[in-house]
């Protein structure tokens, strides 16, 4: 296997041959995706950093990569041995891609980029920051020749997501869909999003690992819904299903050619930060087709959960309530017992009880279990020859999650081992305080998510303290772990709805001290309409306990309190009739009230 800098090498000839001065690679593939399939890991195989947030630049000269907070131990660490330098996004004096690349590039130089996995709102951030300078753009892939055993471009069967858990039929979905479009004055929308197409069309395979997605375009009309995907990936119920809702299929290979061909005119929604570059090119060039720039609608009708997807939600996080219990069982018995566990054992310890659950297709995301200091890595991942092993003392943070045909779900718990210092006790309230905020407010309609996130940082404020990433993100429904539009994030500006779900997630990260957080996932309600407006609220509907064993019960307010043991008497509501005698003892104790 070649090194970083032995790769980079290989890419700058190939650069060369195509007169190119600077090669941009971004983590995505030509849905955008957060979580990428093998074949599109392209950032990671050239830069040897793994983290699934990045950006790599490389010219004639040097290389760049940016990364947020979450990853800078690690990209640093992953980066040592390369000559990629390493730019903290966020940090003061970091320029962004679009500005370091303005400043590399010389007139008439040329940027080369792969249009199919480069937004069209990059390049659109890339021209203004050339302003008038003039810098080519080359549509042309890189990757292809310089990536040794590259993985293939996943296949998997696709499957139909029954009506008994969606609520909702395609055909539904597309009249809604068709309804959004009127209020954009379009006639048309390019779907992208693969869990935008999921959701829409009912179908779901496992080409993305945790992300129980199908490659896919789609292109929905005032006529027609075209779905583009390979039609061997199609058992009979699912082409049965496709054309009942009156779906047509096409090859997932074709789009780019149908967009040139299209002759019917159409003015077509198109959201420059979901559709690829190559793309937007094709519907640019095409006369047929006006763009009209706006956000792509499937995002915000998902984003609000029907009934039927409501009730199948608060299920599925019972059914991982209970196997949390079993999991948390597990892990104190080792501990007391002295039992050799490490960080690597947590993932299938989590496996064992959640895999039993009834329609539990999976993991929703790759576990984190840190411990101690490793857990100041928000994103850290746990290796066989280097975890750590689990003492009686200290704390270990697990997020993890599942997927079930009734519900996506993600959860965090940081767990006392065994003895704390007065420190860390401290630590651990004010992250259950911030929760708590969050978690109890009440806001008036209309309210963003950047509204909302100052709440949960206020405790941390006041201590001078902050975390380098949102407050939560909401989640999918047999979708992917991070669903947007809606988050709890300073610069979110979706508004809130009843109907949304929505993490809670804030934490303490202190380089080689330790990482705090606790995560639920809370929906948002309609609390009370007045003189003054109508109100919402979030209500939790993840169903497992908090450890109280670090807390410092001076630190909360009576409201704060009052909130934590009314948590727990839900918990202990909702879980015990899926739970043994010997379980539901043990979920009393653990969930008994707190006293100032």
């Amino acid at each position: 296997m070649p090194t970083t800098n032995e790769k980079l090498a290989l890419l700058r000839r190939t650069m060369k041959a195509v007169k190119a001065d600077a090669c941009f690679i971004p983590s995505s593939d030509p849905h955008m995706s957060e979580y990428l399939p093998a074949h599109w890991q392209s950032r990671s195989y050239f830069s040897g950093f793994t983290g699934s947030a990045g950006t790599l630049v490389v010219t004639t000269d040097s290389s760049a990569l940016w990364t947020d907070g979450r990853y800078f131990i690690q990209a640093e660490r992953q980066l040592a041995e390369s000559e990629i330098q390493l730019m903290r996004m966020g940090q003061k004096n970091v320029p962004t891609v679009a500005m370091w690349l303005a400043q590399a590039l010389q007139e008439g130089q040329t940027l080369a980029l792969d249009g199919m996995v480069t937004s069209q709102a990059f390049v659109n951030d890339l021209k203004k920051a050339f302003g008038n300078k003039e810098v080519h753009i080359k549509d042309v892939d890189l990757v292809a020749g310089n990536w040794e055993d590259r993985p293939p471009v996943p296949s998997t069967q696709c499957y139909v997501h029954e009506l008994c858990y969606t609520g909702l039929t395609a055909a539904q979905k597309l009249e809604n869909l068709r309804s959004e479009l009127d209020k954009e004055k379009a006639t048309a929308v390019l779907l992208t999003r693969l869990d935008s197409i999921a959701w829409l069309t009912n179908l779901r395979a496992s080409d993305i690992s945790y992300n129980p997605f199908a490659l896919s375009f789609a292109f929905v009309s005032k006529t027609k819904a075209l779905l583009f995907i390979d039609a061997s990936r199609l058992p009979g119920d699912a082409l049965a299903m496709l054309r009942e809702n009156n779906i047509e299929v096409r090859g997932y290979g074709e789009i780019r050619s149908w967009l040139k061909q299209n002759t019917q005119p159409e003015t077509v929604l198109a959201d420059a930060g979901s559709v690829s570059y190559g793309l937007w090119q094709e519907l640019e060039s095409n006369p047929a087709f006006t763009i009209v720039e706006g956000k792509e609608p499937v995002q915000i009708l998902k984003g609000v959960k029907n009934p039927t997807e409501i009730e199948n939600l608060k299920n599925a996080h019972k059914k991982d309530g209970a196997a949390m219990v079993r999991f948390q069982m597990e892990l104190e018995r080792r501990i007391a017992n002295g039992e050799r566990t490490t960080e690597c054992d947590i993932a299938s310890m989590l496996r064992n009880v959640r895999f039993v659950q009834p329609a539990c297709v999976g993991e929703s995301f790759d576990t984190i279990a840190a411990y101690g200091a490793n857990a100041a890595m928000m994103h850290y991942s746990a290796q066989p020859a280097t975890c750590a092993v689990l003492e009686p003392k200290g704390f270990l943070l697990v997020d993890s999650g599942a997927q079930y045909l009734d519900g996506t779900t993600d959860i965090t718990r940081t767990y006392a081992l065994g003895e704390l210092t007065q420190q860390q006790k401290w630590w651990y309230t004010l992250v259950l305080k911030s929760h708590i905020d969050i978690a109890q407010a009440v806001f008036m309609e209309g309210c963003t998510g950047g509204n909302l996130d100052i709440l949960a940082r206020s405790a941390m404020w006041k201590q001078g303290l902050d975390y380098r990433c949102g407050t939560g993100h909401g989640v999918g429904f047999l979708g992917g772990v991070h669903e947007g539009p809606q988050g709890l994030r300073i610069s979110n500006n979706v508004v809130f709805q009843p109907g949304m779900t929505v993490t809670d997630e804030p934490g303490i990260y202190e380089e080689g001290q330790v990482g705090i957080r606790i995560e639920n996932e809370l929906l948002c309600v309609k609390h009370q309409e007045t003189a003054y407006g109508t109100f919402l609220a979030f209500e939790p509907f993840t169903y497992c306990p908090i450890d109280t064993t670090p807390v410092l019960v001076d630190m909360l307010t009576k409201e704060e309190l009052d909130w934590l043991n009314n948590y727990h008497a839900m918990v202990l509501e909702q879980i015990s009739p899926l739970l043994n005698a010997q379980e539901v003892a043990w979920l009393t104790k653990k969930c008994a009230p707190l006293h100032q």
